[in-house]
């Protein structure tokens, strides 16, 4: 399903409007071309700044967004040949063998620096299925998926070559209601269920459901379709498939580490994310701290300590998800000029960097204010709605891949939330972006589910032993 651009457009609402510098009005068309010249007609910051006026009145914007975050700028040089010759192939750089945890206190693929290729697979259990059944589909999967991200072949595996290079790939399950209630109906949190309804949604019923989830990611996708194949292999019996889909960043070598991925828009995309193995991510992602005696936080201010607490017993060490499917109309992106893109952001497109300063990760300053005494971020540019005016509880951890699925096909964003609390953190955000975003022009969530991430699990044990066996 591709988004189409909404009838009335926001650049439809600026020509009808007098702006304060007493603009022309000019006569809307049916081809709206986004741009800052005169001699077109359609969007530009003239007008997106007169529509946020009225948006923010009241009107809300159609469209849609769970969160996105932006921010980092190009990608590094290729290995030169110290010469100024041609870019040469780094073959040290090969990660094949690299590994990454499977067994430990939090699953991986949260903290986890983020690879390259993402698969998102649900399941639905088969009727009938009881806690018996359940806790061996689980022991199954956990074992196959232990070894696979070890580069080792599952007992069953015929393609066992396929298995020997893991780069980096990570398994990690999340938990619906249904599974969850199988181990007692007691053990269901109130939170574990579909999200509130917001105006902007245009969810499609069979990308918002699923009993089990499986994020596999990895750096190589042959590795990743060949674990997917094994662990739907282990799946038949217990479950069918709910919905899946793939998603993909630079691939592995094409740019520094530490890099912010963009997406399809060209964002900069996690900026504001928390840094793995800081303070910050311990309270915020898992929910509570690590008792550090001299704790170091971001300019948000220091998160409580507690975002966990409300977790059942067999969460200890987990965390949430929210897992949103966002739909993204390139096309009439492609109408709307460098200014209209940055307005709507907040930040600029090369560097990422806040309107209000020069370098990607510079703290925005939501009171700065340009030459001609105008804010030089939006109230209701995308930064400012996510961000402006909010308490340092509230901060989430994306994790995002963008799909497409051919030209002219679907595209959009994969957008997976982690927070130890969705209420107190992912809520607040996403409500304000729902109520009015300059993005939404753009953007339509057509898919979401909200899911338990289970602490991770021994090497004698299996993921969700806590659940069922605690």
């Amino acid at each position: 399903m591709k988004p189409k651009a909404p009838a009335t457009t926001t650049a439809n609402m600026v020509n009808t409007v007098t702006t304060a510098t007493a603009e022309t009005t000019r006569t809307p068309t049916t081809e709206t071309m986004v741009t800052t010249e005169p001699s077109r007609t359609g969007f530009s910051r003239r007008g997106l700044l007169t529509s946020a006026a009225a948006a923010a009145g009241g009107a809300g914007l159609v469209g849609a967004t769970a969160g996105f975050a932006l921010g980092r700028g190009p990608g590094s040089q290729g290995t030169g040949t110290g010469d100024g010759g041609l870019p040469r192939r780094d073959l040290e750089g090969a990660n094949g063998p690299q590994t990454e945890p499977f067994f430990g206190t939090h699953q991986s693929g949260v903290e986890t620096p983020t690879q390259a290729y993402a698969h998102f697979i649900a399941f639905a259990l088969k009727p009938g299925i009881k806690a018996a059944e359940a806790v061996r589909w689980l022991r199954l999967l956990t074992a196959d998926a232990a070894a696979l991200t070890q580069g080792q072949a599952p007992l069953a595996d015929s393609e066992s070559e396929l298995a020997v290079d893991p780069a980096r790939l990570t398994v990690t399950f999340g938990f619906g209601g249904k599974l969850v209630a199988l181990a007692g109906k007691e053990h269901v949190p109130d939170w574990l269920k579909p999200l509130e309804k917001f105006s902007i949604d245009r969810l499609d019923a069979d990308r918002s459901k699923g009993d089990l989830l499986l994020q596999i990611c990895g750096d190589d996708p042959l590795t990743l379709a060949h674990a997917r194949r094994m662990l739907f292999k282990d799946s038949r019996s217990f479950a069918e498939v709910a919905w899946q889909r793939d998603g993909f960043r630079r691939a592995y070598g094409s740019s520094g580490e530490g890099k912010t991925q963009r997406n399809l828009f060209g964002q900069v995309d996690g900026t504001a994310n928390p840094g793995p193995g800081s303070e910050d991510f311990a309270r915020i992602i898992w929910g509570q701290g690590t008792e550090t005696t001299d704790p170091v936080f971001s300019a948000r201010g220091e998160p409580p300590a507690d975002l966990g607490a409300h977790l059942p017993a067999w969460m200890r060490g987990g965390t949430t998800l929210v897992l949103r499917d966002i739909a993204m109309n390139l096309d009439t992106w492609d109408k709307a000029d460098r200014p209209a893109r940055e307005f709507s952001v907040g930040r600029t497109m090369d560097t990422g960097a806040p309107l209000s300063g020069k370098d990607e990760f510079d703290v925005p300053d939501f009171t700065a204010v340009d030459e001609r005494g105008l804010t030089k971020i939006s109230q209701v540019a995308h930064i400012a709605r996510a961000r402006d005016g909010l308490g340092p509880e509230v901060q989430i951890h994306r994790r995002t891949f963008n799909y497409e699925t051919g030209a002219g096909g679907d595209s959009g964003l994969l957008f997976a939330s982690f927070q130890a609390d969705i209420e107190r953190q992912f809520l607040p955000i996403q409500r304000r972006l729902a109520e009015v975003d300059l993005l939404n022009e753009w953007t339509t969530p057509i898919g979401s589910t909200v899911w338990a991430i289970p602490p991770g699990a021994t090497e004698d044990g299996y993921v969700g032993q806590e659940l069922f066996e605690g």
